[in-house]
């Protein structure tokens, strides 16, 4: 479940989700992002936020085409103008198929795992790899 998703996951995402998807970004330029590893939302719903970003909150649209046709909350851009909600730019866009990827890697190795420790960070890495030093044993 890494491999694809992870890759995804740290080249997009973990600026503001943290390396550990727990929230602690790895860049403080960057907005706040959410603690993945206690989130409530669904497979389904994670898709939809990733896809669609979060009106008013900080979390940009990586779909390409967001909100050109009503795909994300039946809402298109003059929907969020009314609402003078503005959504960020993310840093890139994803595929369709690169979103699911990323979902994927989150339930199998983050979503419900509990807050990072030694073991879940050799999981998560496949290895035993520097970053997971800072956790004890």
């Amino acid at each position: 479940a890494g491999g694809a998703g992870l890759t995804v996951f740290q080249r997009d995402c973990q600026a503001c989700h943290g390396w550990a998807a727990d929230g602690r970004k790895m860049d403080s330029q960057m907005p706040d992002g959410a603690n993945l590893r206690a989130t409530k939302l669904n497979r389904d719903k994670l898709i939809m936020a990733i896809k669609c970003g979060i009106p008013g909150k900080s979390m940009p649209a990586f779909d390409r085409l967001a909100y050109s046709d009503g795909r994300c909350y039946g809402m298109k851009q003059a929907d969020l103008q009314k609402l003078g909600s503005t959504m960020p730019d993310p840093a890139a866009t994803l595929q369709p198929r690169e979103i699911e990827q990323v979902a994927d890697f989150l339930f199998a190795k983050v979503v419900g795992k509990g807050p990072m420790n030694h073991a879940a960070c050799v999981e998560y890495f496949g290895s035993d790899v520097e970053t997971c030093k800072e956790f004890p044993n």
